[in-house]
This record gives structure tokens, C-alpha cells and sequence, in this order.
């Protein structure tokens, strides 16, 4: 059995099951879980026909009125039972949503509710039986037996710790998040360039667009869970001269990523990828990693990467995105920023260009985006053990500073990059690569990131510190590749 959320049917990959199914003919059961929710309410035909078809006035008395009618039907005859037969396939078509799946070649159960579940065990035991494909339409409230998730679906999709008396989520004093720093970008940005639209794919409060669309409106655009759709759409509105902005998570935009490579970088179409939840997630655990965005996307011509270092670095990130002229990709991690102050006006960086954010003489701390914190924390802790480390914000992935940086690694020759995100194809691997390119195979480098496993659920802290992606870990990485250093510094100290 395999069970689908109503949600799911905006996804061309669920059509391309069922349409699978229903050509093998072979006995397997589809339940579809029908809560008119996916994260967010769900969009488009589908949904809109599911909910019609089941809450309607109109449908609601045709249901009633056709089943007194087909009481007076006689039921014999070859020619009166056929005659039977096609009106009440007719007002079943009329009634109920199982045309649709019927014509899929289902036999269609339902709709029935999922909470009455005396009912919904009696029908699997006796759907089971059913020979071929068979699609069961169950009726649920998302959040169902507790009042505050009955009534805001959206907010407890992924509840934070709450009081469970009152519904009341706990808050906590926090700097504010990336996701809100870029709507709060975006916002001010489209308010100067009329240009500029959003799109999303079914993730409006996810990924901060529930507050663009509050100020504008007709330049909001909610696809539903498809994000092929999403990335095709958003080159479709570039060709006709605006400036599109598809906010999608990391993890999620692995999905449209042959529409990337075709239909946005193959014809260099001026759209920008905000890519939130970049890097470890936290609680969401592995399948929502976003930890291969910059392997993937690195690969592609034409296609410009940052990383902002803070909240107020991601505004002028953006900024530099819409104005590259072609694609680009902005990516940021989730949770809370540093409480940095923003900026009134976001300005554009030039192409590949990096930022000192301290100078030093023994190590090259490379932090790529927000790791910029924890890297300055280790070179103040290096400096109080005699070692003197520079930090450079790269802030451009792609293309990277083919100026400072290889000229600071050739002054102090060794190096540290740090990133969180897998270290084949990442920003470590971009940064050899270049050394290759530029003869500079003398300079030692060590890089910090993920290695070749899959991250397991966690707090973002505990892995960042397995992973050694904190201010201790960079500092030990830089003491070991400069160890007959550290041992000479630390014999300088003396004793205590």
C-alpha cells in the first residue's frame, strides 16, 4: 500500500505513479489521505476539484436527489440495468471525485472519514481483497483532537515546544531568523523594482513569501508542491522581462534541477534561487539535509553563488543576485541570525569578490557564509596560543576571488576552508581547484565540512560540533596542519 497526501496530487511525480499503477493493473491499494492541507493550504485544478466536488452545494444535493432516484430504477432487463448503470455512473461523476482515478484505471473506494475509525478499519480489510489497482479516498482535519492545530494547520505543521494547555507557543528572546531577513530583503527590494515577483512551491510560510504576499500581492506566486513547475515557471517569467525570485529550500530544490540546467542556465535567464535551510536542519534530520546544493549547482555554467555571512550580508547578497543579469543562487541556513544591525539600502557586491575580516600572517581561515562567526572565534582563541590567523569571507562560491584569495594563500601558505555542506563538490573542493588552476599545489590546505555520510536528526549545534564546525573545531584544524607551529608557540609561552 502506499498513502498520498491530497497535497501531493500538484506533483507530476504522484501522476506518473498512479498512471504506472493503473497500466500494470496489478493489486495494489493507493490510499489517499485528503486533508486539504499540504503545509500550506494547497493550490491549484486538483485541489480546487476535490473540494468542489465534495463540498459544494450543488454536488451535495445532486448526491441526495440522485439516490432517490435510482430507488425507482428497475433493476432488470439487459437493456433497463444498462440504462442503470450509465446514470449512476454519470451521477457519481457528478458527486464524488473517483471519475478521475477511475479513468486512471482504479477502482475507486470513498470518500469516507478517516476519523470514524471503526469504519476505516472495516474498509481496509475489505479494499485489501479487491483485485487490481484501487485508490481509497480518506477524509481527514489536519491536527485533529487539538483545538489550536484544528485551527491554525499551517502554524503546527512543525510545532516548536508550546504549553499544552493553552496552545501557546514558548518564546524565546532570538536574533532575527535568515528566512525573515530575506522577506524583509525581498520586501524592500521589490518596492524599488516592480520587476521583481516571488515564487514559491507550497512553502509561503517556510520560506518567509507568506510576507511578501501580504504587501504585494500580484507578484506573489504559489505553484503547490512542485518544484519542476516552480523552476520552469520562474524562467517563463524571465524571458518576458521580470526579475523572478524562487524561494525554495536547499533540500527541495534537488528536485528541479534538470529544469535549472535547461531552462534557466542553458539560456542564462536572469532568475534567482533564494535557497533557504541551506546546511545542517536540525530536527528535520536526513531527508531535508541541505548539503549538496553547492556540488550540484557548481557544476552548472552560467550560474553565479553566494553565501551571506550575517542577516544584514544576505540583503546585499540578494541584491547583487538580482542585478548579476543572469542565474544565481543565494543560499542561508535556518534558524536565527547573529542580531546584526541591517543596513537601510541593500547595494550590489562586484562579481567575485571576497572580504578580509581579519588579517593575519600564520593560517587562512576560508569560512564560507555564516560560518564567519565561529571562524573569528577560533582566530581570536589562536591568537591567545601565539598564532596569528586571517579570516576572509568568500562570500561568492562562484565565482570565487581569483585575486585575494590565491594572493593570500601564497603569502601565508597554509589554509583552512570551512563549510557546512559535503565536502566532494563543495566550496573546499572549488577552492583546490582554483590552486590547481593558478600553480599554487606548495600552499597545504585542510578542509572542514561533511564527510561522505548521510547526517542523522539532530540539533543543528550537536552536529555542527560532531562535525567540528564550531570555533573549537576550526581552531583544532588550523593547529594540526600548522603543528611543528603550535609546538614551537606554545614553548615559547612556558609552563601554566
Amino acid at each position: 500500500a502506499a498513502v498520498v497526501g491530497d497535497g501531493a496530487l500538484t506533483s507530476g511525480m504522484v501522476w506518473e505513479g498512479l498512471n504506472h499503477a493503473g497500466d500494470l493493473k496489478r493489486d495494489i491499494l493507493f490510499i489517499l489521505n485528503d486533508n486539504t492541507m499540504s503545509i500550506s493550504p494547497n493550490v491549484g485544478a486538483v485541489s480546487a476539484y476535490l473540494n468542489q466536488v465534495l463540498t459544494g452545494r450543488l454536488a451535495t444535493r445532486v448526491r441526495t436527489e440522485t439516490q432517490h432516484i435510482l430507488e425507482y430504477i428497475p433493476r432488470v432487463g439487459s437493456r433497463v440495468a444498462g440504462l442503470a448503470k450509465r446514470v449512476e455512473e454519470m451521477a457519481k461523476g457528478l458527486v464524488t471525485p473517483g471519475v478521475l482515478f477511475e479513468e486512471l484505471g482504479f477502482t475507486y473506494v470513498g470518500p469516507i472519514d478517516g476519523h470514524n475509525l471503526d469504519h476505516l478499519l472495516t474498509t481496509l480489510g475489505n479494499v485489501v481483497n479487491l483485485r487490481g489497482p484501487v485508490l481509497l479516498h480518506v477524509i481527514t482535519v489536519k491536527g485533529k483532537g487539538y483545538a489550536p492545530a484544528e485551527s491554525d494547520a499551517v502554524t503546527w505543521h512543525g510545532a516548536a515546544p508550546f504549553e499544552v494547555e493553552t496552545g501557546n507557543f514558548k518564546k524565546r528572546a532570538a536574533p532575527m531568523t535568515y528566512t525573515d531577513a530575506f522577506a524583509q530583503a525581498l520586501i524592500k527590494l521589490a518596492d524599488q523594482d516592480d520587476r521583481i515577483v516571488a515564487v514559491t512551491a507550497a512553502m509561503a510560510e517556510g520560506t518567509g513569501l507568506a510576507k511578501f504576499q501580504k504587501v504585494h500581492p500580484a507578484r506573489f506566486f504559489d505553484v503547490g508542491i512542485a518544484e519542476q513547475h516552480a523552476v520552469v515557471f520562474a524562467a517563463g517569467l524571465a524571458t518576458q522581462g521580470m526579475r523572478p525570485v524562487a524561494a525554495i529550500y536547499s533540500t527541495f530544490l534537488q528536485r528541479g534541477y534538470d529544469q535549472v540546467i535547461h531552462d534557466v542556465c542553458l539560456q542564462r535567464l536572469p532568475v534567482v534561487f533564494a535557497m533557504d535551510r541551506a546546511g545542517i536542519v536540525g530536527d528535520d534530520g536526513p531527508t531535508h539535509q541541505g548539503l549538496y546544493d553547492l556540488a550540484y549547482l557548481r557544476a552548472v555554467p552560467n550560474m553565479v553563488i553566494l553565501a551571506p555571512r550575517d542577516e544584514n550580508d544576505l540583503q546585499h547578497c540578494l541584491k547583487t543576485a538580482l542585478d548579476c543579469g543572469g542565474p544565481a543562487a543565494v543560499r542561508y541556513p535556518r534558524g536565527a541570525g547573529y542580531g546584526v544591525a541591517i543596513e537601510q539600502e541593500a547595494r550590489a557586491y562586484p562579481l567575485g569578490t571576497a572580504e578580509v575580516l581579519r588579517d593575519g600572517t600564520d593560517v587562512l581561515l576560508l569560512s564560507l557564509g555564516t560560518l564567519a562567526g565561529p571562524a573569528l572565534e577560533a582566530a581570536e582563541r589562536l591568537e591567545r596560543a601565539g598564532i596569528s590567523a586571517a579570516v576572509v569571507n568568500p562570500r561568492f562560491v562562484k565565482p570565487l576571488d581569483r585575486t585575494l584569495i590565491p594572493d593570500a594563500a601564497r603569502r601565508i601558505g597554509r589554509v583552512v576552508t570551512v563549510e557546512e555542506h559535503m565536502l566532494a563538490g563543495g566550496f573546499g573542493s572549488a577552492v583546490l581547484e582554483l590552486f590547481e588552476e593558478l600553480g599554487l599545489g606548495a600552499v597545504r590546505v585542510a578542509r572542514l565540512g561533511i564527510p561522505d555520510v548521510l547526517v542523522e536528526q539532530g540539533t543543528q549545534a550537536a552536529m555542527r560540533a560532531r562535525f567540528g564546525l564550531t570555533a573549537e573545531g576550526i581552531q583544532a584544524a588550523a593547529e594540526t596542519l600548522l603543528q611543528p607551529r603550535v609546538a614551537e608557540a606554545r614553548r615559547g609561552q612556558g609552563p601554566g
